[in-house]
């Protein structure tokens, strides 16, 4: 299990394999697994057969998992992948933030 470093509604860049350079926003993370999902990155075809809940079959078009070693998270400041690091806040809460340029990444 690897340790998390995208979080739903994130906006990433692959950084590696066929979708290298597409940003999208996460829809799903799986840490237990090390898989991420990516708006319209990685589309799959898969063949479903008719169904009670999906009355007609055919070929439907959807993401397919990527690893979490291959995505980055983009910084809202340079607009580029890179590495996020963790910084405390006088408050006590901890946020990520872009090791390039330090803007803090989570909202709020």
């Amino acid at each position: 299990m690897q340790s998390v470093h995208v979080r739903r509604g994130d906006t990433v860049g692959v950084i590696a394999g066929k979708e290298r350079g597409k940003r999208g926003k996460v829809l799903r993370v799986s840490p237990e697994k090390g898989r991420v999902l990516v708006e319209h990155v990685n589309m799959i075809k898969k063949h479903q057969r008719p169904t009670q809940k999906l009355r007609q079959g055919g070929i439907i078009e959807r993401e397919g998992p990527l690893a979490l070693s291959n995505v980055l998270v983009v910084c809202p400041r340079c607009d580029k992948p890179g590495r996020t690091g963790i910084k405390v806040l006088t408050d006590g809460r901890k946020v990520r933030t872009c090791r390039r340029c330090g803007e803090s990444i989570d909202r709020g």
